[in-house]
C-alpha cells in the first residue's frame, strides 16, 4: 500500500501576506520621502527666516553717552559712584548684570558712604575682553580699587559676582576691609559649563533667538520678575531698556556666548575656604526665599569662609539689593569702619 502524502495548499492569510508586503513598503518609502521633504522644507524656512531677523538686527545699539571709565588692569572699566563721604564700598555684580541694577541699594548706602560699582568684563559697558573667569575679574576688581585709589573697602559680590569678591580678597587681602557674599556662595559647581547649546545651537540660529528674546519686553520683564520676586518694583520702559541695551552693544553677542560656554564663575571649594584665615570682617546675606539655592546653603557658606551665621531676608528671592535695599545696605554697613 502505497502512503500518499496530502496535497498542502497554501494558505489564504499567507498569500495575502506576502501580497501585502510590497504595498506597505511602498508606502513606507512614500512616508519617508514625505517626511523628509517636510523636514527640509520647515529647515529651509527656519532658516530663511533667521537669517531675515539677523540682518535686519544688524544694527547694534548705542552705549550710553556721559559714563564713567577708568583702566582697571587690562579691562577698560565703567562704573557708578553714589556719595562722598565716609569708607569706600565696591559693588560687584553677578552674571548679565550691570552696575546699574545696584541703584536702589547704592543710593541708600549712599547717604553714609561713598559707593562704587562697576560692570564686570563682559558685562555691561565695559570693555569685553576674556577670559571671563573668576581670576581675571578679581584682577580687574583689584585694580579698579588700585586706580580709583581707595582704602580698604568693602566689597559686594552678588550671585556669580560672589565668586569674583571672594578670589579678589584672596588675592589681595591687604587692600581689602570686608567682604559680603550676597545670595551667592561662591563655589565652581560645574553649572552651565560646557553647555551644549552654546556649541550645538550655531548661527545664524542662536543669534536670531538672542535678538528676538531681547527685542521682547515681556520676555526681559518676566526673566526679572522670575528672578527678583513679586516684591520688586516692575520694570518701566527705562528699566526694561537697562536689563538690555548691555546684550546689544557691539562686542556683546561674542561675549554672551562665550560666557555661556564657560558657565556659571566660581571658585573650588579648597580655594574658598582659605577665606577662615582672613581676619577681615565677613558676612554673608542671603534672601530667606531664594530659589537658586538650596536652603542649607547659607548657613553652609558662612562656615565655609569663617563667616558669623548668614543673615536672612524674610521674604526675598534671589536679587535682595533691589527688593530690599535697606536691608541690604545696613548689613554692607556693619562691615565698615564705625
Amino acid at each position: 500500500m502505497t502512503d500518499q502524502l496530502p496535497h498542502k495548499a497554501s494558505s489564504p492569510d499567507v498569500a495575502t501576506a506576502v501580497s501585502a508586503a510590497p504595498v506597505r513598503k511602498t508606502r513606507l518609502r512614500r512616508w519617508t520621502r514625505r517626511t523628509l521633504l517636510v523636514m527640509v522644507t520647515l529647515w529651509c524656512l527656519v532658516t530663511a527666516t533667521c537669517m531675515v531677523v539677523v540682518l535686519t538686527t544688524e544694527q547694534r545699539a548705542a552705549v550710553p553717552a556721559g559714563l564713567s571709565y577708568v583702566q582697571a588692569g587690562d579691562v577698560r572699566t565703567r562704573y557708578r559712584e553714589w556719595g562722598s563721604g565716609g569708607s569706600p564700598v565696591v559693588l560687584v555684580h553677578g552674571a548679565f548684570e550691570s552696575a546699574d541694577a545696584w541703584a536702589p541699594t547704592a543710593e541708600v548706602l549712599g547717604r553714609t558712604h561713598h559707593v562704587y560699582a562697576i560692570d564686570l568684563t563682559g558685562n555691561g559697558y565695559s570693555e569685553h575682553k576674556s577670559p571671563y573667569n573668576a581670576a581675571h575679574m578679581a584682577d580687574q576688581v583689584n585694580a579698579f580699587i588700585a586706580a580709583m585709589h581707595l582704602t580698604k573697602p568693602v566689597i559686594v559680590g552678588h550671585s556669580s559676582g560672589a565668586a569674583v569678591v571672594a578670589e579678589a580678597a584672596l588675592r589681595r587681602p591687604s587692600g581689602i576691609g570686608g567682604l559680603m557674599l550676597l545670595d551667592g556662595d561662591a563655589l565652581l559647581t560645574g553649572a552651565g559649563q560646557k553647555n551644549p547649546a552654546a556649541y550645538v545651537i550655531i548661527d545664524p540660529y542662536r543669534t536670531a533667538v538672542l535678538r528676538l528674546a531681547l527685542r521682547s519686553d515681556w520676555l526681559v520683564r518676566t526673566a526679572y520678575a522670575r528672578a527678583c520676586g513679586p516684591r520688586c518694583p516692575r520694570l518701566d520702559e527705562q528699566g526694561v531698556d537697562q536689563w538690555r541695551r548691555p546684550f546689544m552693544v557691539p562686542g556683546a553677542e561674542k561675549a554672551v556666548w562665550e560666557m555661556l560656554r564657560n558657565g556659571v564663575v566660581g571658585i573650588p571649594t579648597k580655594r574658598l575656604e582659605q577665606l577662615r584665615s582672613l581676619t577681615i570682617p565677613k558676612s554673608v546675606v542671603f534672601g530667606a526665599d531664594d530659589f537658586v539655592f538650596s536652603k542649607s546653603t547659607p548657613a553652609e557658606t558662612a562656615a565655609r569662609i569663617g563667616a558669623p551665621p548668614p543673615t536672612l531676608i524674610p521674604h526675598a528671592e534671589h536679587m535682595t539689593f533691589v527688593s530690599d535695599p535697606t536691608t541690604v545696605a545696613a548689613a554692607i554697613t556693619t562691615l565698615t569702619p564705625h
